[in-house]
C-alpha cells in the first residue's frame, strides 16, 4: 500500500492522522480509496474530478505531470500539498 501524507486540511477527515496507508495504482484509485475511507477527502483535493490545480502531488519525491494519471507503486510515499499563498 502507498503512504499518503495528510496535510493539515487533510488531517480534519483522517481524524488527525498524519500520514495513511492507501491501495492504489494511480492517483485517481487513491483519491477514490481515500474518499471511501475518510468521506469528504474527494472534495479536498479535486475539482470536477480532477486534482486541484492549487495542489501539487509529489509521488516519491517527484512532482506529478499527469494529475489522476499518475501511476502509483505499492511502495510509493504520496503528498497533495496544497499551494502557498504570499505575495
Amino acid at each position: 500500500m502507498a503512504e499518503v501524507w495528510m496535510s493539515t486540511r487533510m488531517q480534519r477527515f483522517s481524524g488527525g492522522l498524519e500520514r495513511v496507508q492507501v491501495l492504489g495504482a494511480t492517483v485517481r484509485q487513491i483519491v477514490n480509496n481515500l474518499e471511501q475511507e475518510y468521506p469528504g477527502m474527494k472534495d479536498v483535493l479535486c475539482i470536477n474530478n480532477e486534482i486541484d490545480p492549487a495542489i501539487a502531488v509529489v509521488i516519491d519525491g517527484e512532482t506529478s505531470n499527469l494529475g489522476m494519471l499518475d501511476k502509483v507503486s505499492e511502495n510509493s510515499e504520496v503528498h497533495f500539498i496544497p499551494a502557498m499563498a504570499g505575495g
